[in-house]
């Protein structure tokens, strides 16, 4: 049998799927090949499939690095049943004992995927074990979270590279859906990819509708924002702040107009501002309609391909809100070391 007739099998009868998505099997094909590989593909695109089929055709767990803890537990449910052996998280949410649970059973070749976030690559004992269980492949999810906004959000994700080393240096597999070409440069160079295969796909998402209306004063544009929340059609919505300060703004007066219906929980709540910066994305049914009271760069999610509406709302002061941080180079050199 053919690599590709491989691939396709392992898709069709473990995954479920019909047919492989634009990008997988290349992305794939370059894993098994021994390449490290870069692959900038859409939400909801099917990138997580692509370390499921490659770790499925290679010897070893598949170590994944995902920034939240609500990312891993989607990453674990959707690998749950594909594999002989299971998928479990190393996170700050585990006992002394669970956490060796994880680390024996991915050393008696007992686990397939072992998801953590990138701080927990700071443990040189992590990476002493992990390393013991002779990993095939370590997976970088959300990778432009090495550039950019993601300095200031996980400055962890800078030791992916190093940590790589450390776990034998198995071939790199970096997915993001978020990557110019100068965070593509950066993605490489501080996961220290070799060569690799860079795998970009189409980011059209034609069930989302981009409308744009521009506004000169802060208070114009709070009462259009409110004014679309409380015309909008019933079912869950999203608004996008640049700021914590701004989203507690928003929040308010939506709780005084009648638009706001629930707090998030005080985990959830956390996460979601966490993953503000880096515009990561759940697998989920996502709403229907997001209104974005700062512009951004990102396009969203929205699960399963039914209609949307993506609004943004944005004033030329906004622009300064979304200039990238950068690392200074001796901060760098102190973080990687």
């Amino acid at each position: 049998m053919s690599r590709r007739a491989e691939i396709e099998a392992v898709a069709r009868e473990r995954l479920g799927f019909t047919e492989l998505r634009p990008g997988q099997l290349e992305a794939v094909e370059a894993v098994l090949a021994g390449r490290d590989t870069l692959a900038v593909m859409s939400t909801g695109s099917g990138k997580s499939a692509i370390y499921q089929i490659a770790g499925l055709l290679t010897v070893g767990p598949t170590v994944v690095v995902s920034p939240l803890i609500a990312l891993q537990e989607d990453q674990i449910e959707s690998a749950e049943g594909i594999a002989e052996g299971e998928a479990a998280a190393l996170n700050s949410t585990l006992s002394a004992q669970e956490r060796e649970a994880v680390f024996a059973e991915a050393e008696d070749d007992e686990l397939e995927f072992v998801l953590l976030a990138p701080e927990q690559l700071a443990n040189a004992e992590n990476l002493e074990r992990l390393r013991a269980a002779g990993p095939s492949l370590f997976v970088v999810d959300e990778a432009h979270c090495v550039s950019q906004w993601g300095h200031d959000f996980r400055p962890d994700y800078l030791r992916t590279g190093p940590a790589a080393e450390a776990l034998g240096r198995p071939p790199i597999l970096a997915l993001t859906a978020t990557a110019a070409p100068p965070v593509r440069a950066e993605i490489a160079d501080v996961l220290r990819l070799r060569d690799p295969a860079v795998v970009i796909r189409g980011f059209d998402r034609p069930n989302i509708r981009l409308a744009v209306a521009r506004y000169h004063e802060a208070a114009h544009k709070r009462h259009a924002l409110l004014e679309r929340v409380q015309a909008a059609a019933p079912g869950p919505g999203l608004v996008y702040c640049a700021t914590r300060r701004g989203a507690e703004e928003v929040a308010a007066a939506l709780g005084r107009s009648g638009g706001a219906r629930r707090r998030l929980p005080r985990r959830a709540e956390r996460e979601a501002a966490r993953s503000a910066p880096c515009g990561l994305g759940r697998q989920r049914g996502g709403p229907g309609r997001r209104g974005r009271a700062d512009p951004s760069r990102r396009g969203g999610r929205r699960g399963g391909g039914a209609p949307a509406v993506l609004r943004p709302f944005p004033r030329r002061h906004d622009a300064r809100l979304r200039r990238a941080p950068r690392l200074s180079p001796g901060l760098r050199a102190r973080v990687l070391r």
